[in-house]
């Protein structure tokens, strides 16, 4: 993790007074940057510019905010999706206000976005959240442009995550794969793919298709040495999880 103000101050301290004076520094410097929750430059250039730092809740609507202008026009299609955002989340009336000034902001593209990214991937199920949120974002108009995709793809690094990765969450959200998903795939065939049973809970469920994912996922099997034949299938098999894992979610109604 970086703390600007540790470093200036272990470098102003080494300047006047060697060693001892870099240390005194640092530690200062570091007080001062727990004290206005500063981990990276460019939140230290918010501060010097009067913006706040972002909370987790504000960093999503901000993402939101930014995809919904990627493509120059916020349609209402973007609006209602953000306000099913916040209803998700039970936001109560405050929290609202607070996502909706988030959201305005994203939209003029003024924040750097990496460090708060970056902090965010030592949270796997919470940077997961954020990048389905954003492809719910992306499709709320009924179509993913180019960079609407790349940009996801560059927030999806900051994050840990690889592109194919990424661009798998994108299949859940696809009008015309959801449709396929219900006319290919019954419920029950899902379920028994996923290994769950109708009287799982959703945590449950979500356990099972993250652990299955995890086993077959081609990224993986790639890494050990395996075949193209056995990637393939690798890949074949990831996608039927994300099938039977958006299909159980939609049949169940969660999240």
């Amino acid at each position: 993790m970086l703390w600007p103000g540790t470093l200036i101050g272990a470098g102003a301290g080494f300047a006047i007074a060697s060693i001892p004076g870099a240390m005194l520094g640092a530690l200062l410097g570091q007080a001062l940057d727990r004290r206005l929750h500063v981990q990276s430059w460019a939140q230290l250039l918010e501060k010097l510019g009067g913006r706040a730092a972002l909370r987790n809740d504000e960093l999503l609507f901000v993402l939101l905010g930014r995809l919904a202008k990627c493509d120059g026009r916020v349609v209402d299609g973007h609006i209602q999706q953000a306000r099913q955002e916040m209803r998700a989340l039970d936001m109560n009336e405050h929290a609202q206000r607070r996502a909706i000034a988030a959201f305005n902001r994203g939209k003029s593209g003024n924040d750097s976005l990496r460090g708060y990214l970056r902090r965010l991937s030592n949270q796997p199920h919470a940077a997961e959240g954020v990048l389905r949120a954003c492809w719910r974002m992306v499709w709320a108009d009924g179509k993913a442009g180019s960079s609407e995709r790349e940009l996801i793809a560059q927030w999806g690094r900051w994050l840990g995550w690889t592109s194919h990765q990424v661009q798998a969450l994108a299949t859940d959200y696809e009008p015309h794969r959801r449709a396929q998903v219900s006319a290919t795939v019954t419920y029950q065939d899902a379920m028994r793919l996923l290994g769950v049973s109708a009287t799982s809970e959703p945590a449950q469920i979500k356990r099972a298709y993250r652990r299955l994912l995890s086993r077959h996922h081609p990224d993986k099997i790639a890494g050990s040495g395996a075949t193209a034949s056995q990637v393939r299938e690798a890949t074949e098999k990831t996608r039927e999880l994300h099938n039977a894992y958006a299909l159980i979610r939609q049949r169940r109604d969660f999240r």
